[in-house]
C-alpha cells in the first residue's frame, strides 16, 4: 500500500477522500501529512486525527466529496465499485480502486505502479 500512497502524493495536491475505510488508516495517515484527507465509512470509526464522516456511498451526501481531486478505496467489495465511481463522476474527481484480489473492472484503466495494481478513472475536467 506504500506504492499507492506514493502514487497519490505524486499526482494529487489538495483534497482526497478515502471511502470504505474500515479500520485500516495507514494510507490516509501518510497522505494526511501533505494533503487534505477525509475518510468515510458506513459505521463510525475512531480515526488517528483524520477527518471522518459516516456516509452510505449507495446514497451519498455529495457535499462530503465536493471539491475533491480524488476518491479512492482500498480493497472494497466488488459490488461497491460502481457506487464509488459514480460519486467521483458526480463531483468531478478522479477515482482509484485497489481491488481486494483478482477482481477486475471493465471501464477503469489498470495501473501497475511499483508492483501495486489498481484501477483509475480520470474524471477531472479542470486540470
Amino acid at each position: 500500500m506504500e506504492a499507492i500512497a506514493e502514487y497519490i502524493l505524486k499526482n494529487y495536491k489538495n483534497k482526497v477522500v478515502e471511502v470504505c475505510v474500515g479500520n485500516y488508516f495507514k494510507v490516509a495517515e501518510k497522505l494526511s501529512k501533505k494533503l487534505d484527507i477525509i475518510c468515510v465509512d458506513l459505521k463510525p470509526r475512531k480515526t488517528p486525527d483524520i477527518k471522518f464522516y459516516v456516509d452510505d456511498i449507495m446514497e451519498p451526501n455529495l457535499s462530503i466529496y465536493k471539491n475533491s481531486e480524488l476518491i479512492y478505496s482500498l480493497r472494497p467489495p466488488l459490488e461497491l465499485y460502481s457506487y464509488i465511481v459514480n460519486i467521483s463522476k458526480a463531483v468531478n474527481a478522479d477515482c482509484l480502486i485497489r481491488p481486494f484480489g483478482n477482481e477486475f473492472s471493465n471501464d477503469g484503466k489498470l495501473i501497475n505502479y511499483k508492483g501495486e495494481r489498481f484501477y483509475i478513472w480520470l474524471n477531472r475536467q479542470d486540470f
